[in-house]
């Protein structure tokens, strides 16, 4: 069997012969969003790519293309639209819009999106979909998963439904957990220097422990934590 894991670049050959040996597929839901001058704009995105790469050579499946149109928080301040971390508190002082942020649509929209890719998905025929992410696309998976499984007879797993507990990938925005994440898997994009020496200078839009204390090493725990609870996910579903 290839060693390929990604959509993208699979023969129907290919395809055909991975989806056989286990019918899963692997949906990474990013954004292209401010996450601390230190890291790629893309981080969520390249965060669930790296750990569902990872369980697609460990337990079997394909990796779909990740998303990069999302949900999340919005409001005007002052004539301006903010989003998400362009307007959290007491992280990003003043409120502003955080330079690269290019991602969101409405939640309407994005449930729209992920239906027409489990639609298909089904179509194709994965039975079990995994998914996870950016925060608010997470949270939304989650929250419709039960009645997304019922109207298209696939199983569904995410960091907050048919998961044990302890997920431990992205579990804040931009600050240790998700840089160390981005150091493990992706060190040349991410430049831990630019950040100030004086700890009491806190990264804008940052939200969490201080990435300054990253490392790969942690990064590469927080994979494995999450790597182990889908794979019992898998195996409990029986797909």
């Amino acid at each position: 069997m290839t060693d390929k894991v990604h959509y993208l670049e699979l023969r129907p050959d290919e395809f055909r012969e991975r989806l056989q040996q286990r019918s899963v597929g692997y949906l990474p839901l990013g954004t292209i969003e401010w996450h601390g001058q230190q890291n790629p704009l893309g981080g969520d995105a390249l965060i669930s790519r790296a750990l569902f790469e990872r369980a697609a050579k460990r337990f079997g499946g394909i990796v779909f293309p990740p998303l990069f149109l999302g949900p999340d928080r919005t409001r005007v301040e002052d004539g301006k639209v903010l989003q998400g971390m362009d307007y959290a508190d007491p992280v990003t002082t003043p409120h502003q819009q955080l330079y690269g942020s290019c991602y969101w649509v409405s939640i309407g929209l994005f449930l729209q999106i992920v239906e027409a890719i489990l639609a298909q998905a089904a179509r194709a025929g994965f039975r079990c979909i995994v998914a996870d992410g950016h925060g608010p696309s997470r949270s939304a998976f989650c929250y419709h998963a039960k009645s997304w499984e019922e109207q298209f007879g696939i199983r569904l797993v995410g960091a907050r439904y048919n998961v044990e507990e302890g997920w431990a990938t992205q579990n804040d925005h931009a600050a240790r957990n998700e840089t160390s994440l981005l150091v493990a898997a992706y060190p040349h994009l991410v430049d831990l220097g630019i950040l100030s020496e004086d700890r009491a200078q806190w990264p804008l839009g940052v939200g969490g422990e201080d990435p300054r204390d990253s490392t790969p090493e942690f990064g590469e725990e927080l994979y494995e934590k999450s790597l182990v609870l889908i794979g019992r996910a898998l195996d409990k579903l029986g797909v």
